[in-house]
């Protein structure tokens, strides 16, 4: 669908967003002169220093070009060639990267039916039956999406949880978290809470959802898996020529917690719609919101109206849930609009 100024905000994304304003100016910054390629340049060298300051000293940190391509990385950096990804079935890398992680990765992929798109300890120890069975794939890895794809959020404990019961297995833990600083808002805690401090192994850390153009990182917390990460960052199309651009944004977001700014005024704003929904005839709310993302449900003829005058999207037509995504640069006006034609669409 073409998108033009007849559109008001959209809610479809928080990849519908522009730019914010001081990503911009370091992209402008970056842009005097002339500077090594390929990540050999100050602004990269800063970036990766941002890295170890908000999640440890032990942590490294990669820039690449998009969140697939971050998983995509992350992923192969823990897995031989018979191995499986342990994920909830509602997880991007088996819902919305085409396939990439068999294609690419050459793996298999162990989806759990979930509820709230929420991995469980135990749901790790049900797909370990075949570790040794030369007949089957080998779990390697548990993957989860924080926030979720549902909008729910792991706590610093449930991800802990986690990680003791995937390295207890002798598996590692490896997080999507191309809305990791919504989750951290969420939590009122700092990033390294949900990733350094509470095992996780390699975890990618989204930009563009949260003010960026075009900018993810792969953060490594296993010393033994960094040294393979140039090369196949290399292998993936991901290693960008004019690295300069992609790093200065990352460090823009990790400066004075812009990053946390972003997400947090995201969050305010998709609460304020789901608090908004209450009264209203047929709507309601179909997972708890714990992020930027509102899933509700709506009769049929509310949704067809509403599609009219509103980018957003299906989650599951079948169930009438819809998907209504905030970002940094959504207003409370923008909201309360929503609201209003949302409450006579249901009239």
């Amino acid at each position: 669908m073409l998108i033009d100024s007849t559109y008001p905000k959209s809610f479809a994304s928080d990849n519908h967003a522009g730019v914010h304003p001081d990503i911009l100016a370091a992209m402008a910054a970056a842009n005097d002169g002339d500077a090594p390629a390929y990540g050999r340049d100050r602004w990269t060298a800063a970036f990766e220093e941002g890295i170890k300051e908000v999640f440890g000293p032990d942590a490294e940190g990669f820039a690449v070009l998009n969140g697939a391509g971050a998983n995509m990385v992350g992923l192969a950096l823990m897995l031989g060639r018979y191995d499986a990804i342990v994920c909830a079935d509602s997880a991007h890398i088996a819902t919305h990267e085409a396939g990439a992680a068999e294609r690419l990765l050459g793996v298999k992929l162990m989806t759990i039916p979930t509820a709230q798109g929420k991995l469980q300890p135990d749901d790790i120890k049900a797909r370990l039956g075949g570790i040794g069975n030369h007949h089957e794939s080998q779990p390697a890895v548990v993957s989860i999406s924080q926030c979720t794809e549902l909008g729910t959020t792991y706590s610093a404990e449930e991800i802990a949880a986690l990680a003791e019961t995937a390295h207890e297995a002798g598996l590692r833990l490896h997080v999507d978290g191309a809305r990791l600083a919504n989750a951290a808002a969420f939590l009122d805690c700092d990033l390294k809470a949900i990733t350094t401090d509470v095992g996780v192994d390699v975890f990618s850390f989204g930009g563009t959802k949260n003010g960026a153009l075009a900018a993810e990182a792969v953060v490594v917390l296993d010393s033994e898996l960094t040294r393979a990460v140039p090369f196949l960052r290399r292998q993936s199309l991901q290693l960008a020529s004019k690295m300069r651009f992609i790093s200065a944004q990352l460090s823009a977001l990790l400066t004075n917690d812009l990053w946390r700014q972003n997400a947090d005024h995201a969050n305010r704003m998709a609460t304020r719609l789901a608090g908004g929904l209450e009264g209203i005839a047929g709507v309601s709310l179909a997972y708890p919101v714990q992020s930027n993302a509102v899933f509700a449900t709506l009769p049929p003829t509310v949704a067809t109206t509403l599609l009219q005058r509103y980018l957003f999207h299906y989650w599951d037509e079948a169930t009438g849930v819809v998907r209504w995504m905030t970002a940094f640069d959504t207003t409370p006006d923008h909201v309360d609009d929503f609201l209003d034609d949302l409450r006579k669409a249901a009239m």
